[in-house]
């Protein structure tokens, strides 16, 4: 059986590892959606596709790229957990 602190260590890690992994998307996101939140202002063009359009290709180029090393540090959390485990 495995003790109570040792869970919740692993619990800190997941969610510590969590934000790690996603925060490089969610700062494009933002970023992106800043931008063109600033290019609408100053050009007053309010159409909601020219807002969403370039940050979902912005997410998906920075997960293509970013996807590899994402995939890397969730599968070396989940083989430590789980040879602890044994």
């Amino acid at each position: 059986m495995i003790p109570i602190g040792t869970l919740v260590e692993h619990a800190r890690q997941a969610l510590v590892l969590s934000a790690l992994v996603s925060l490089p998307v969610i700062g494009v996101a933002a970023v992106v959606g800043l931008l063109v939140a600033a290019l609408q202002a100053a050009t007053q063009i309010q159409d909601p596709t020219i807002a969403h359009l370039p940050r979902v290709v912005a997410v998906t180029a920075t997960i293509a790229l970013l996807g590899s090393w994402m995939g890397i540090q969730i599968a070396s959390f989940a083989e430590r957990v789980l040879l602890l485990a044994r």
